[in-house]
């Protein structure tokens, strides 16, 4: 399980936008992963069953959030905040890309991260999200529709020869 807490912790921080949060989700997946380990079937990928587990977490989080708060549909983007933009110099174009990708509405943002960046298929995806996989489809077609209205990226400045790269 150790070789998979980075990516968890990925995934938390993707959903959460906090630290602590994401360190929460990634250790409440893993007394979740024991206590359950029975359930994992051989011959599967552990990695798509863990995150599996992490998404579930924070799906039940966020509606408990709602349940304390005593309201309807919680917005994630009003609750949760993301310390991304004191990004360095060096990391501007890595910094607009994942201010674009933030952006997206929650379900494409999940579906792009763990398609694109966990590298996962559609069908896993489908699995982990518990979606059908016309539906991780059609996000990741939304996605691509919404990034490509954006201007394309600033080139990062190349101190030492004054150019643009």
């Amino acid at each position: 399980m150790g070789q998979h807490l980075a990516r968890l912790w990925r995934y938390g921080l993707l959903l959460s936008r906090q630290r602590h949060v994401a360190e929460d989700l990634v250790q409440a997946t893993c007394v979740r992963a024991l206590e359950r380990a029975g359930q994992f079937v051989p011959g599967t990928r552990m990695d798509r069953w863990l995150l599996s587990i992490l998404h579930s977490i924070w799906l039940n989080e966020v509606r408990a959030r709602r349940v304390r708060q005593g309201q309807g549909l919680v917005d994630a983007e009003s609750q949760l905040s993301f310390d991304g933009e004191h990004a360095a110099q060096t990391h501007v174009r890595a910094a607009q890309v994942i201010r674009r990708v933030d952006a997206l509405p929650e379900a494409q943002r999940e579906t792009v991260y763990l398609a694109y960046v966990e590298g996962l298929s559609y069908r896993e995806v489908a699995e982990v999200l518990q979606v059908p996989v016309g539906t991780v489809m059609s996000r990741l077609a939304a996605a691509r529709v919404k990034l490509a209205e954006y201007p394309p990226l600033h080139a990062v400045p190349n101190p030492s020869s004054g150019e643009r790269r």
